[in-house]
């Protein structure tokens, strides 16, 4: 029987209430398995560190936001925002549950059609469309988003030479009493630029206009901006009914939904403060079924929801790479995970959980990635237990923009891996290597040969 390891007493403070500054206490409940798969089996096999997506969890969260929106309203369409996560496992995922795909440029654009979405279940946004573009989506049929005028008078001149009449809608962009308002994109509701593109469109013999399009921010926390986007949207809809006799097929919410995560500076939890799907759903719904839409003729509902539905689904394993004393005193841990591969560590306090059991004692530490930067920081505090060289750490909720904003620096990008249903593995995009990176290079003939 093996001896009992001496650990030294301790007098720990008792807390109750609120959290402090740094967010809540650690839980004390190591974070063992995923998906019932254990995580140091799943570093023994792919390394560390290693992205792990659930999709159990992506589609049980679709099908929660579903069912909060189409219990409230008879016609919703998701569409999968491909620049949240757009590796194509995940973007299939999202397909086979019923989503079109939402893009924001032709990189994106391809790769729907890549994943043999069909052209006329593409949504098309973003300010940058070239004319190769725009000629791509109005011979697939896709649905295309105005952004400004430039761009309304390119697809006019496309629509004569193609002799096609595309399906469009304006982006509109509004004060729903968050600031800063998101302005930049689209046409001003207040000031009359929506209603004056619409007008454009409407007598124009080359367009079709099949509905309106608002993306009023990211990781909101306010349900009720929704509502008040809604009602602006449904008072357009309005207006285009009474002047034009004509109704649009469809009115698009964006995305912008809130996820579990814990944004740097809030004091409390992203879990207790995010509003739910059922929030989101019951203010954007209410202002529709509520508005002077024709009841006979509602417009599809479009929700481009993307952070919402997969932070929850994601998570980055990592291992301790040593520990040390800043010159303060304070405890440091530096883990192999880095920002370069967490680019939301910048804005979130993503919760952090050791993969092994471990001591009762903690302390208030700093982490630190393994990058030659000051900035590598994945956490500016956190409270931890003792953690050794070679032990792994759980980092939550990064299944969201990191995977589409990560980049190669001084460390190689690691690999990505989904647990399906029946709880197996499988690589759903392999790591870095020293030859992919460098086969895209190229020497200049003088530069081949030199001596030291």
């Amino acid at each position: 029987m093996e001896k009992l390891r001496y650990e030294r007493p301790i007098i720990k403070k008792l807390e109750t209430g609120m959290p402090n500054k740094f967010g809540m206490r650690t839980e004390y409940t190591p974070m063992t398995h995923i998906d019932g798969v254990a995580v140091k089996e799943l570093i023994k096999e792919y390394g560390s560190p290693l992205f792990v997506l659930s999709e159990k969890t992506m589609r049980n969260t679709l099908k929660s936001a579903k069912q909060a929106f189409t219990t409230r309203y008879p016609k919703v369409q998701f569409a999968w925002s491909y620049k949240t996560n757009y590796l194509d496992a995940v973007c299939n995922v999202f397909h086979q549950e019923g989503s079109w795909a939402e893009v924001v440029s032709g990189f994106e654009y391809q790769k729907a059609l890549d994943n043999h979405v069909p052209g006329n279940k593409i949504i098309f946004n973003g300010p940058d469309k070239s004319d190769s573009d725009l000629k791509r989506a109005i011979s697939n049929d896709s649905y295309i988003h105005i952004d400004h005028l430039e761009e309304l008078y390119s697809v006019i001149s496309i629509a004569k030479e193609l002799n096609k009449k595309p399906r469009v809608s304006i982006r509109v962009n509004m004060d729903t009493g968050i600031y800063p308002m998101w302005d930049r994109f689209g046409f001003n509701y207040e000031n009359g630029q929506a209603w004056d593109a619409i007008n454009k469109i409407m007598l124009s013999e080359h367009l079709e206009l099949v509905g309106l399009h608002s993306h009023i921010g990211t990781f909101m926390l306010s349900a009720n901006a929704y509502a008040v986007a809604a009602f602006k949207l449904a008072d357009l809809t309005v207006n285009i009914q009474r002047k034009y006799d004509y109704h649009l097929k469809y009115l698009d919410l964006g995305g912008g939904f809130a996820s579990k995560n814990t944004l740097k500076g809030s004091f409390l939890p992203g879990a207790d403060i995010s509003p739910t799907f059922n929030d989101f759903a019951e203010a954007i719904t209410g202002s529709l079924i509520n508005s002077e839409i024709d009841p006979h003729h509602l417009p599809v509902l479009i929700l481009e929801t993307g952070r919402a539905l997969i932070d929850e689904a994601g998570f980055l394993l990592g291992s301790v790479v040593a520990n040390k004393r800043l010159s303060t005193g304070k405890r440091a841990t530096i883990i192999d995970v880095g920002v370069n591969i967490m680019f939301t560590s910048f804005w979130y306090e993503h919760k952090l959980t050791p993969a092994q059991e471990f001591t009762h004692y903690t302390e208030d530490t700093i982490v630190y990635g393994p990058l030659c930067m000051n900035i590598d920081v994945i956490r500016e505090n956190v409270n931890l237990p003792l953690l050794n060289k070679g032990d792994q750490v759980v980092i939550h909720y990064v299944g969201a923009y990191n995977m589409t904003q990560w980049m190669q620096f001084i460390t190689l990008r690691p690999k990505v891996v989904m647990i399906d249903l029946k709880g197996k593995s499988h690589i759903i995009r392999d790591n870095e290597t020293n030859s992919s990176i460098t086969s895209l290079e190229k020497i200049p003939e003088h530069l081949m040969k030199f001596e030291l």
